[in-house]
């Protein structure tokens, strides 16, 4: 146990000094990759040059360009952070861990949410202390986002966000040894966009063998864009840009000019002949990809990796209560919703009806919204998962509820993160507008989730009957933890 009071890790690309924080060492902005400036914003990450002497690691750094995000009357800077921090060099790492060398301890990956354009390692949420605390060693990153991370530009490759978050892992497996880490016991994992960035690196061949197992939280393997889809945003943005729909023509245009273009994308229909909009209106990035995450799971890729996929009791809270279209839902836009997002809407809606005995038009549009967005989607991860036992699928659904925002605001979207990091007794998730709401979580309830976390990413296995395609086991996770078999099952067939 190094007993320095700033411990200093040597990497592959140099030395780094971090900070004593009680039982947790801290190491705040490595560099996985050089910084991309320019040109290189639209090309794949490329090695950091290495330093000399020591790079002070106990500041936070730069944050990815983008603009400042409100959720209606909820707090959500926890989440989303403090917003742009400028400067380029910003494809980094913080690491949390309890002793540096030795290289025994299982590591943790955590990719963040916030649409596709927003969020960082910065956000107070991604706080790893209590992971150090536990044995843990916790990596949380940023990666590209907006413009520069998830516009598929002709003559740059796609999903460069998504190359980033393995160009990390491949930082991970070459230099966590030295921060106490066992490269061969990785669990990746991510919380709503940042997920769905995790279910596409379970469908990336380029990144087999970086890690051992992941965690799907929120997110979906329905989530990416047709390249036919993702066309029409870039149109759109070059529109705005008065610029011509090409990298070269991308290369010159400053950042603040991007970010600019990438908050008035909004609204782009991008429902084809084919395939609905998967984020169904609320986000013009994704994942771009011909085949979707799942498909390309169901075929094999990802065999070999433990997974855990789950999502919140309610997640479409989070974007109707906040800014009060909740309570006052209608019939038509129970219906609307249904029709963003099935081909059938008014079977869809029969079926939530029939299953939803006396829910309210907000809880039916609530339910069909979040389903769109995360249900539908991590149901078919974890089938396709599932199909290959060769490694363990396990399902939570997260249904603790909220009483912010007058008791509305749920098991919505994003409430599980403070329990998963243990940070439940924050002040600042705390309150009516915060989003843990005015009353204290049930005691102990942040404890085991974050126990759970941890067990499955030490030995696979989070303590309950495995996934498969007959049982569908699935662990609801509230004051009192029950397994259940097949939760919302009819409204599942009902998607297919």
């Amino acid at each position: 146990m190094n007993h320095h009071p700033d411990p200093v890790v040597t990497t592959a690309q140099g030395a780094v000094r971090g900070l004593r924080r009680g039982a947790t060492l801290a190491f705040l902005n490595i560099p996985y990759a050089a910084p991309p400036r320019g040109a290189d914003r639209f090309a794949p990450p490329r090695p950091h040059e290495p330093w000399d002497g020591v790079r002070n690691a106990t500041v936070p750094g730069p944050t990815a360009p983008q603009s400042a995000r409100v959720l209606g009357n909820v707090d959500m800077t926890p989440y989303f952070g403090p917003g742009w921090s400028h400067g380029e060099d910003y494809l980094t790492v913080n690491v949390f861990t309890p002793a540096v060398g030795g290289g025994e301890l299982p590591v943790m990956v955590f990719v963040h949410g916030g649409g596709f354009v927003a969020g960082s390692t910065r956000s107070s949420m991604y706080d790893g202390s209590a992971f150090a605390r536990d044995g843990v060693v916790l990596v949380t990153l940023n990666y590209r986002l907006g413009i520069a991370g998830f516009l598929d530009l002709p003559g740059a490759p796609a999903n460069r966000g998504l190359l980033d978050v393995v160009a990390a892992l491949r930082w991970v497996r070459e230099n966590i040894a030295a921060f106490g880490g066992d490269p061969h016991r990785i669990t990746l994992f991510g919380q709503s966009a940042g997920a769905t960035v995790v279910g596409g690196v379970l469908a990336s061949p380029e990144a087999a063998g970086l890690f051992r197992r992941a965690i799907v939280q929120s997110g979906s393997g329905l989530g990416a864009f047709t390249t036919e889809q993702a066309a029409r945003v870039t149109g759109a943005a070059a529109v705005l840009l008065g610029a011509e729909p090409h990298v070269d023509a991308f290369a010159d245009i400053s950042d603040e000019r991007l970010v600019d273009a990438a908050s008035q994308l909004s609204g782009i229909d991008l429902r084809t002949g084919s395939h609905r909009d998967p984020l169904i209106g609320l986000s013009p990035f994704s994942l771009v990809l011909d085949a979707q995450p799942a498909a390309s799971v169901a075929t094999g890729l990802a065999a070999d990796v433990d997974l855990l996929v789950g999502t919140n009791a309610e997640e479409g809270n989070l974007y109707l209560v906040p800014v009060g279209k909740h309570a006052a839902s209608t019939a038509a836009d129970v219906h609307e919703a249904a029709a963003r997002s099935h081909p059938d809407p008014a079977r869809l809606v029969e079926t939530y009806r029939r299953s939803r005995p006396g829910a309210s038009f907000a809880e039916l549009r609530s339910a069909i919204m979040g389903d769109a967005l995360f249900g539908v989607g991590s149901r078919a991860l974890a089938d396709a998962h599932a199909a290959h036992p060769r490694s363990a699928t396990y399902a939570y659904e997260f249904a603790w509820r909220s009483k912010a925002l007058d008791g509305e605001l749920g098991a919505t979207h994003t409430v599980e993160l403070p329990f998963v990091f243990d940070l439940s007794h924050r002040p600042e998730l705390n309150g009516p507008h915060a989003l843990l709401g005015p009353d204290k979580p049930p005691e102990g309830l942040a404890t085991r989730v974050h126990e759970t976390w941890i067990r499955f990413a030490g030995t696979g296995d989070p303590g309950w009957d495995p996934y498969d395609a007959e049982r569908r086991a699935t662990m609801r996770i509230d004051a009192e933890w029950t397994q259940v078999e097949d939760p919302h099952g009819e409204e599942r067939r009902a998607w297919n």
